[in-house]
């Protein structure tokens, strides 16, 4: 779900490499058909799926013949659910690969999350029905996949605490007054990792780090002050878990999501893979250091939220997206994207023990206050 983006174009690479042992059996876009159609000839799925139906006819006589296409958002959740498929990779991002992922979690499929917003929007919903159906939440974010790994070393019960680490992003050296004037071409600068725009802008004001705050809380069960987040500029150790008697456990790779993706798809055995290997020799030093909320207050806003949870993290989430693309548009400088998700959070009164329509209201409450202060 999600083929034609950065995560997907790896994961059909990560499939590719581990031969006829795996099979694609359907795709999934947003509008980018022509991609689509490319990828539907190579891999010979039963079913395809293009979110805007506006591009369904121009889609349709170019899939491979045998292969079925489907249209709507009606048409990811008919994908998901589908029988012929016993894995589902979620990479919508944003809140639009929620219905997917809920349907696929449903069907009692195992679920590899790159969409993050899944569990940051509806983690109150997606666990406890993951534990009914028998589906597995298996994490594709580089860094809780590390975590994922790296807590492999002991029990669950002996886990003190979590380290997220961030690569700082664009702006890391940046004074707070340079980061509120950064151009769209400065975010989109990224120096390590290569990512789809909406993500890159978020590592930019950190948000991203602040939405995979909440999402280790619902992956791992952990509380929001077991969680610290490390700035680490080499982007080497992706994660690290510190157990009760001291013991830190990291997982180091090369900064590719081959290697995750991989890791999800072929777990709990390895594989070979198909990513480029660290080089141990051409490593001088691995630097940390603590993250400046003051510059950087979307980490502030995440241990807020994952503490509230309810309805905060769609309004946290959802808040954030249209923030994202009014600066994307050019309606907002970059130094008011957390500022306005802020502003929303602050005039929202958190339901606690929401129910999926609830959610999706809180959703699109948030969607239309972004509105409503753009316009003050």
């Amino acid at each position: 779900m999600g083929s034609t983006g950065s995560i997907g174009t790896s994961a059909l690479e990560v499939v590719r490499s581990l031969g006829p042992e795996y099979r694609v059996a359907g795709l999934a876009a947003n509008r980018r058909w022509r991609d689509l159609a490319d990828q539907s000839r190579a891999f010979g799925p039963s079913a395809v799926a293009i979110a805007d139906p506006a591009h369904v006819e121009s889609l349709r006589p170019l899939v491979n013949g045998s292969t079925e296409v489907l249209a709507g958002p009606e048409g990811l959740v008919e994908l998901a659910r589908r029988q012929d498929s016993d894995f589902v990779i979620a990479a919508i991002v944003g809140a639009a690969g929620l219905a997917s992922t809920i349907a696929a979690v449903e069907a009692g499929k195992d679920v590899g999350l790159a969409n993050k917003e899944a569990l940051v929007v509806a983690g109150s919903i997606l666990v406890p029905l993951a534990r009914r159906t028998g589906s597995r939440l298996l994490p594709i974010d580089s860094e809780h996949s590390a975590i994922f790994q790296s807590m492999a070393a002991g029990r669950r019960s002996e886990v003190h605490k979590v380290y997220l680490t961030a690569s700082g992003g664009p702006f890391r050296t940046w004074t707070g007054d340079q980061i509120a004037l950064a151009t769209l071409e400065d975010a989109l600068r990224h120096p390590t990792w290569d990512m789809g725009p909406k993500i890159t802008i978020d590592s930019a004001t950190m948000m991203n780090k602040a939405l995979e705050i909440i999402e280790a809380c619902w992956l791992f069960d952990l509380r929001p002050e077991s969680v610290e987040v490390l700035i680490h500029p080499e982007s080497i150790i992706h994660s690290m878990v510190e157990f009760c008697d001291g013991s830190v456990v990291a997982q180091l790779g090369t900064p590719d999501m081959k290697t995750p993706i991989q890791y999800t798809l072929t777990w709990p055995d390895r594989a070979a893979g198909c990513a480029r290997r660290l080089d141990f020799r051409t490593i001088r030093r691995l630097n940390f250091e603590p993250p400046d909320m003051e510059r950087f207050p979307a980490l502030r806003l995440g241990y807020e939220v994952a503490r509230q949870g309810g309805t905060a993290g769609a309004v946290f989430n959802a808040a954030n997206e249209q923030a994202v693309q009014a600066f994307r548009d050019g309606r907002i400088p970059f130094g008011r994207i957390v500022e306005l998700t802020e502003r929303v959070l602050e005039r929202h009164r958190v339901e606690t023990r929401p129910t999926l329509e609830g959610l999706l209201a809180a959703d699109a409450w948030a969607r239309q206050e972004v509105s409503t202060c753009l316009k003050d």
